[in-house]
């Protein structure tokens, strides 16, 4: 993702509302006018400054953001931020209620209020995904055309994770589905079978949903979240920026192009 691109999705409402709320007391313990209201300090003083514990609480909401954000595998601007939201404002309600109980309240009321006018936006455009209703329909469809690479998310309607990462698959499906490079979802709740041949397991625990599949000449051939040498599962972050880096959709969609007819690389 582009820092242009960045830029435009940082300035929607969203984002620039939750950062202010992320940076609410520090900015109020540093803004002589605000802290002399609020905390009792008067202005012969001049004393607005953090104390010994609130600066621990904000060391170690450093320390922990980062290592969240290196747990999901955050490589953009827009990642770390949607990553470190909640624990920002967990801190800054520790820290608020800390100089004073209402403040606390006050702050997670304006916090549940903010979650509920202004949900983090997804995707909402246009998407090139075949839904599989039938587990025979998509095994013949895999084998047609063994031209054709198929990006298959394997997935349940319940699932949180699968829920959050349709929108990223369905915006990656309008950028890169050719007629050689196609998207496909099937929901293995309905089909059984079709996770078990696939050793994905759809159990309320499980770690693998949802799971990404890349299919060349009717075989796998890559897939996420996958298995080490140890057998351990390796836990995968479903950014856009990560799909396109664990599959190489940029070259994909490159050699698929380049299969087609001359007439529909004009139109592509």
């Amino acid at each position: 993702m582009t820092w242009k691109k960045q830029l435009a999705i940082l300035a929607k409402p969203y984002y620039w509302v939750n950062i202010l709320l992320a940076i609410s007391y520090l900015l109020a313990k540093k803004t002589q006018v605000i802290c002399t209201r609020l905390f009792n300090v008067s202005e012969e003083d001049g004393i607005c400054d953090l104390d010994s514990r609130e600066v621990e609480i904000l060391f170690f909401l450093l320390i922990v953001v980062m290592i969240r954000s290196r747990k999901t595998g955050s490589v953009t601007m827009i990642n770390y931020l949607s990553s470190s939201f909640l624990y920002t404002k967990v801190a800054n309600a520790i820290l608020w209620a800390y100089s004073d109980f209402r403040y606390g309240l006050g702050f997670l009321l304006l916090c549940v209020l903010v979650g509920m006018v202004l949900p983090e936006p997804s995707y909402r455009g246009p998407e090139h995904i075949t839904y599989f209703r039938n587990a025979q329909v998509f095994e013949e469809e895999l084998a047609r055309d063994k031209r054709t690479s198929w990006l298959i998310c394997f997935y349940t309607v319940w699932n949180p994770t699968c829920v959050n990462f349709a929108p990223v698959f369905a915006e990656l499906s309008a950028e890169y589905n050719t007629d050689h490079l196609k998207f496909g979802k099937i929901d293995i709740g309905r089909f059984p079978d079709v996770a078990q041949k696939y050793r994905i397991s759809d159990s309320s625990f499980s770690r693998q949903l949802p799971s990404v599949v890349l299919f060349q000449q009717g075989k796998e051939v890559e897939r996420r979240p996958c298995v080490d040498s140890k057998g351990k599962l390796q836990k995968f972050f479903f950014s856009s920026d990560n799909v396109r880096a664990g599959f190489g959709l940029n070259q994909l969609f490159k050699e698929a192009v380049e299969r087609l007819p001359k007439e529909t690389k004009k139109a592509q």
